[in-house]
């Protein structure tokens, strides 16, 4: 295309083409100007006549504004507008630790949870925040705000420990530097976790015959099983045949709560539940959803049973099944609480110590229990001691 006829104009430096007008195809000029930086000529253009309400005198002030160098130059500006485009891909927000946090975790319960609570609390505040930009301050209004809000202190808890997983894992990542603890800590609402569910004993034979009644019987069994072995409810949506091994007697759980897969005795009651029930043909899980899946739900087989049982209003089905069976454990004084935190999987001991309470009515009432025996063996003397004092400092 043949170069377009320049026009100067009464200002040192400024010329203009005639173009067309990119709105009404009318003619346009086009202004330029023209100047020397460190020995070197710079042509460059200002602006359109009608598109940027450009003139030859304000082409000339421009002119001199980038003479002086209070203006950069077109160069000058797009090389600092690529440089703050890198700048900022190369920022990881926390928006941008989420994204790459959750695309190394299956999706599952978990991942659906945490994403609300990311998207709910931490995003509208701290999504374009890199982490060393959030302080204290900033972490402890988070906190006072939700607590306000009527958000329970576990909730609250959950969102603070979500934050510190993601920060946790762009600096292991290499992504972020480690916030200075000087600037952010994160403080965690007291939470009370020693509170557990449990059934007395004419709830709990409500229960049995509800899940007898039950006539689904993936639920039933999926109710009893969580009752055998206290699993928790991810650990049997996602149990497969091949985790059960009936020649060794385990159970193996694989991606628990606690991330490290382990496994946990097969007891009887679990055989035989497990030998009798239903395989699903063509699918590997114990428990299978629609279509022979994993199961994402049993909400509404497990409300069913707990209907019918009369069950007290708080007592979460699942969740509660498995403080049953430990309870139960725990309330025996047949297992010390190390062998409860291996069976429960609980990652520390810290989780189990809330069982600890009925080990101890346990111990003591077998404590008691020696008590009378021996009490009432002191209170017999023998006859041959009848009337006989001894000294201390006799009969060694």
């Amino acid at each position: 295309m043949p170069a377009k006829k320049r026009f100067k104009t009464d200002y040192p430096g400024v010329y203009f083409i005639e173009g067309q007008a990119v709105a009404s195809g009318k003619a346009e000029r086009i202004f330029y100007v023209m100047y020397r930086r460190d020995g070197r000529l710079i042509e460059e253009k200002v602006g359109r006549q009608f598109q940027d309400n450009m003139t030859a005198a304000k082409a000339a002030r421009i002119r001199a504004e980038r003479i002086e160098g209070r203006s950069p130059s077109n160069n000058a500006r797009r090389e600092a507008e690529e440089a703050a485009k890198q700048a900022e891909a190369g920022r990881w927000t926390l928006a941008k630790l989420w994204a790459e946090y959750s695309s190394h975790k299956p999706e599952n319960h978990a991942l659906s949870t945490d994403r609300s609570r990311f998207e709910t609390y931490i995003k509208p505040t701290f999504g374009e925040k890199e982490p060393a930009e959030v302080l204290t301050l900033d972490l402890d209004r988070l906190r006072s705000r939700l607590l306000k809000q009527g958000k329970s202190p576990q909730t609250v808890k959950h969102v603070l420990a979500l934050f510190k997983r993601l920060v946790r894992f762009g600096v292991q990542k290499g992504l972020c530097d480690s916030p200075d603890p000087r600037k952010q800590t994160i403080t965690m609402p007291k939470v009370d976790n020693e509170a557990t569910e449990d059934l007395d004993a004419d709830e709990l034979a409500r229960l049995i015959q509800a899940i007898e009644d039950e006539p689904n019987i993936q639920a039933a069994n999926f109710m009893r099983l969580a009752m055998f072995t206290g699993m928790r409810r991810g650990e049997l949506f996602k149990l497969e045949w091949r985790d059960v091994d009936f020649d060794r007697g385990f159970i193996h759980i694989r991606e628990p709560k606690g991330g490290k897969s382990q496994k946990i005795p097969l007891n009887e009651a679990a055989r035989a539940l497990l030998v009798s029930h239903p395989r699903v043909e063509g699918s590997p899980f114990v428990f299978p959803g629609q279509g022979g899946k994993q199961r994402v739900t049993i909400q509404v087989a497990s409300n069913r049973i707990k209907a019918r049982a009369g069950l007290p209003a708080d007592f979460r089905p699942l969740h509660g099944l498995r403080h049953l069976f430990a309870s139960t454990l725990a309330s025996s004084g047949r297992v010390d609480l190390l062998t409860l935190q291996k069976l429960l999987t609980h990652k520390s001991p810290t989780m189990t110590k809330r069982y600890s309470h009925l080990r101890d009515d346990a111990l003591k009432r077998a404590s008691e229990v020696a008590g009378d025996l021996l009490g009432e063996a002191a209170g017999k003397p023998r006859e041959d001691s009848i009337g006989k004092v001894v000294s201390m400092g006799e009969e060694r």
